[in-house]
């Protein structure tokens, strides 16, 4: 198993901390394009509840997200400008460009990250990413979920899977790394139905994985479809029992970005134990460690 803290300290000789901008955009499922209550999991805030202030400008949101993360700084650091909020690649692309092209530039700033969605690149986009590669590396965080597509016409993914297998082809071909998001415990999957993101996301050549447990958070259409008693939600026993079954599928060229996740605690409805974030790192640390010599 490969954490991505380890890939980048080997790359770079010291901690690589990822700094959570927003771009000040939206997404194709939030204004009318394909819908407009977002993905069913999917909070107000676009996944983005950790990313500093959409009005503040790029330097001062930089500026801001490295002040967050000084007292875990020990030193010498480098610096992901992650693009995290909603759909990355969605706007005006001037306006992109730009801010982009800003924080790349930043000296410190080793890695651009763009979250977006598989549909949402554009041809000029792509040319776009292709020239800030030639800058700095460039990820492009794409938001798979999962390969069922019952599952993503329920969770209002809105396109099918051989979109996501096209940009994760041009992507690469680019030389960008592509860093797949997957989330754990969607309603009427099965541990095999997930294991089959699992590997897929890997045969398609995806640089990276990140897994993610659902999270039930206030304000989403799941919130309502949890109060209802028709969404489940895993203990931590039973999400470690998860990933020691869907670890070991991952090879050693598909880099884990994360084994779980923390959704704030303010907006958290369920489940409540993932807020205790030292734990859950523990419990999953240990398990996983179990058989290594």
């Amino acid at each position: 198993m490969k954490t991505i803290s380890q890939h980048l300290k080997s790359i770079y000789g010291c901690k690589v901390y990822k700094l959570a901008l927003s771009a000040k955009v939206t997404c194709p499922n939030r204004d009318g394009t394909l819908g407009t209550g977002g993905c069913i999991f999917c909070s107000a805030g676009g996944s983005g509840e950790f990313a500093t202030d959409a009005d503040k400008s790029i330097e001062e949101q930089i500026a801001e997200a490295k002040k967050r993360v000084s007292a875990k700084v020990p030193g010498e650091a480098k610096y992901i400008a992650y693009f995290q909020s909603f759909t990355n690649t969605y706007g005006d692309f001037g306006y992109l460009n730009r801010i982009f092209r800003e924080a790349i530039s930043v000296s410190d700033v080793a890695i651009l990250s763009i979250a977006t969605r598989p549909d949402c690149i554009s041809e000029e986009m792509y040319e776009l990413l292709g020239e800030l590669r030639k800058m700095k590396p460039v990820w492009v965080e794409l938001g798979l979920q999962t390969v069922k597509e019952e599952t993503a016409r329920y969770i209002r993914r809105g396109y099918e899977l051989p979109v996501y297998d096209e940009c994760v082809a041009r992507l690469q071909k680019l030389g960008i790394e592509v860093v797949t998001h997957v989330i754990l415990g969607l309603p009427g999957e099965t541990r095999e139905d997930m294991a089959e993101t699992v590997r897929h996301v890997a045969d398609v050549g995806s640089n990276g994985i990140k897994l993610q447990l659902l999270h039930i958070l206030r304000g989403t259409d799941l919130e309502r479809e949890y109060g209802e008693g028709k969404v489940p939600v895993m203990t931590l026993d039973e999400y470690v029992d998860l990933l020691k079954y869907l670890v070991p599928m991952i090879p050693d060229s598909v880099i884990i970005h994360r084994l779980t996740g923390d959704g704030p605690k303010k907006g958290l409805v369920a489940p409540l134990w993932t807020g205790d974030k030292k734990r859950v790192l523990n419990a999953i640390n240990a398990a996983l460690c179990e058989n290594v010599p």
